[in-house]
């Protein structure tokens, strides 16, 4: 596995949903993970299959990874749906995997419910507030082509400028 790098044109793909839960869907959800846990040294606390180029609705997390490393407790979600935002939002810094070095505060809602399906099929729901619903609105977005730069202002997004530009020359250098 490979992280897909702004400004590869996949991260702005509209992501397939998944048809049916098969071993092979479960085997991607194991690797993302343990991939995850590798690039966490990077500060990831979640990944979703559109940065590491496949077009699936499949995200991994582990919002807990952040402040100790030793206790894990994976999240897995297959085609999921933000159902409702809270009205109130908050400002938190925000960084991307595949977006090396860029760190910017984004808005976003405080709270979320997602539904989704997990590793058995059944459909769930989450109510997540605070940092975990920070977390899921952020990779959500990767399924949808959305990028945590979106979300900035002109001067903000003018002030991460020069490293967007640095890392658009190394994708035209690679490709």
């Amino acid at each position: 596995m490979e992280i897909t790098y702004y400004p590869d044109p996949f991260l702005r793909k509209l992501a397939d949903p998944i048809d049916k839960i098969t071993p092979a869907v479960l085997k991607t959800l194991d690797e993302m993970i343990e991939f995850m846990y590798v690039a966490n040294g990077s500060g990831g606390v979640g990944l979703a299959a559109p940065q590491i180029g496949l077009s699936k609705r499949l995200l991994v997390m582990d919002p807990s990874s952040r402040e100790d490393e030793k206790i894990k407790k994976p999240l897995f979600f297959i085609n999921p749906v933000i159902t409702h935002v809270s009205k109130e939002e908050v400002e938190y810094e925000e960084g991307c995997l595949s977006l090396p070095d860029i760190f910017a505060p984004v808005t976003r809602p405080e709270a979320c419910i997602v539904k989704y399906l997990d590793r058995k099929g059944q459909e769930k729901t989450i109510e997540a507030d605070g940092f975990l619903a920070r977390v899921i609105q952020h990779e959500l977005d990767h399924l949808d082509g959305k990028l945590f730069i979106d979300y900035l202002s002109p001067l903000r997004k003018q002030m991460v400028g020069k490293k967007l530009k640095l890392l658009e020359k190394i994708y035209k250098e690679k490709n």
